[in-house]
């Protein structure tokens, strides 16, 4: 797998103050990146899975992901906000940064929960979390994020 993340696919310095605003905007990018033809529908997507149980993980990461059939490709998009996000997380602490997963409803889950399960590795790694924080390059961060798909 690769390719999914590219420097047009991370937005540093997001205005985002919650995880609402943070998927409208998600949603939005969807679109404009010709990803999907529905940005309400992806809202919706990924509000249904935020419903099942928190995407928002630990120190200060979260991972939303959505499957729609408003989604015509799969696509990996970062977002790194300008401050720290009310959405509930594992320990309890702001969200500085969103890695979001969009697929097509047709994704049987193996594409789905591959990428969610390799992005959910690596966060687990100190250095992963510690690049993607300090990181302000677009194209760095995208092979970061990248890098754990491959």
């Amino acid at each position: 797998m690769a390719d999914f993340v590219k420097s047009s696919h991370v937005f540093l310095d997001n205005p985002a103050k919650n995880v609402d605003e943070a998927l409208e905007f998600l949603s939005k990018k969807m679109v404009e990146l010709g990803y999907a033809d529905d940005e309400k529908a992806v809202l919706d997507a990924f509000k249904a899975r935020e419903s099942e149980g928190t995407t928002g993980m630990m120190d200060g990461f979260a991972i939303p992901h959505a499957k729609s059939d408003a989604i015509k490709q799969t696509a990996v998009l970062l977002v790194k906000f300008a401050g720290d996000i009310e959405w509930e997380s594992m320990d309890k602490k702001p969200i500085k940064v969103a890695i979001a997963i969009c697929t097509p409803q047709e994704d049987k889950g193996t594409t789905h929960l591959q990428l969610l399960s390799e992005v959910a590795i690596m966060l687990t790694k100190e250095s992963f979390r510690s690049d993607l924080l300090t990181c302000d390059d677009p194209e760095k961060l995208a092979a970061i994020v990248e890098g754990c798909f491959k």
